[in-house]
């Protein structure tokens, strides 16, 4: 039986002020998908999540969200959708409870304060449901956004970088009510920079100046990179061994992480002429398989140049 799918598009393109912001992204993804859009600042994610929820009309794009036509039936994806902005964008001056009620009232929802009542327990808010949204912390405030977002139960979550400016402990809860939700066939496309985050997606689209250039699980875009990396231990000066190997030729970067440094190419000959006279004590090299951040380095590092989009 062929899997259900809550993103099907192609074609999809927007520009500003004659800029492409996005050129020609086709997605697909699959219901109870957690679909992760990995790329630097301004290479188009927050442009396509909100064409994908109706927010923004397309310049181009044929195919649907949630069964609808991208284009022309923006109104009813918007009412399907859940969407969680970078940035808190409820009322500071209203409270945890008002902010929920305010939001169910838009939605025209049925029993609407037993659905936010509801809703508030689910995120353990209880406690907090008369304090005022602009007094709550990061990790608080993100509680709150997401319930807001799934207080009309949509069946697709659209996340916009969610998770920046809160703590590890924060995210990793966050991150386990996402996936019990997956398990409830709510489908979710989020945009974030972690790593860590971005390997508990089941699907990944890396995305630079505006076009996917790779797409896959983590396994699979570490696998077509190309990629071969050497990490580097040892008791020297780990910055001057740095900057060192950054002039070799066949070296296409160099990734400090702590008290060791990754150092990879997509030439493995090069990369093996490049390191030869720096194998030697007091360092020790082993070569490993690269990890997500090693390849997401390597796919950012032609973005110097780069002019940032909306």
């Amino acid at each position: 039986m062929e899997e259900e799918l809550i993103i099907d598009v192609t074609g999809l393109s927007k520009s500003f002020a004659g800029k492409p912001a996005v050129n020609g992204i086709s997605l697909q993804v699959k219901k109870g998908d957690i679909f992760g859009f990995l790329g630097p600042n301004g290479a188009g994610k927050t442009t396509s999540i909100r064409m994908l929820c109706g927010l923004l009309t397309p310049d181009a794009a044929e195919g649907t969200c949630l069964g609808f036509n991208v284009l022309t039936q923006s109104y009813e994806i918007k009412k399907q959708v859940g969407y969680m902005t970078q940035a808190f964008s409820l009322y500071k001056d209203l409270s945890i409870y008002e902010n929920l009620d305010f939001v169910a009232r838009l939605y025209e929802i049925d029993n609407r304060r037993e659905r936010v009542l509801q809703s508030i327990e689910e995120l353990g808010l209880v406690d907090r449901q008369k304090q005022l949204a602009g007094e709550l912390s990061g990790g608080w405030k993100q509680r709150l956004a997401l319930s807001a977002a799934l207080i009309h139960d949509p069946k697709l979550l659209l996340l916009d970088e969610p998770t920046a400016g809160v703590d590890p402990k924060a995210r990793r809860e966050f991150w386990a009510h996402i996936q019990k939700l997956s398990q409830k066939g709510i489908t979710t496309l989020v945009s974030t920079h972690y790593m860590d985050e971005a390997e508990r997606c089941s699907k990944l689209a890396y995305i630079f100046n505006g076009q996917i250039v790779a797409k896959g699980s983590a396994d699979e875009i570490v696998v077509g990179s190309g990629l071969f990396t050497w990490v580097v231990t040892g008791s020297g000066d780990l910055a001057d061994l740095a900057e060192r190997l950054q002039s070799e030729v066949g070296i296409e970067q160099v990734a400090r992480f702590g008290g060791r440094l990754h150092v990879s190419s997509k030439d493995k000959e090069a990369l093996l002429r490049g390191v030869k006279k720096y194998q030697v004590a007091p360092w020790s090299w082993h070569e490993i398989v690269p990890d997500l951040e090693d390849v997401f380095i390597s796919l950012c590092s032609s973005d110097k140049d780069f002019e940032e989009q909306p």
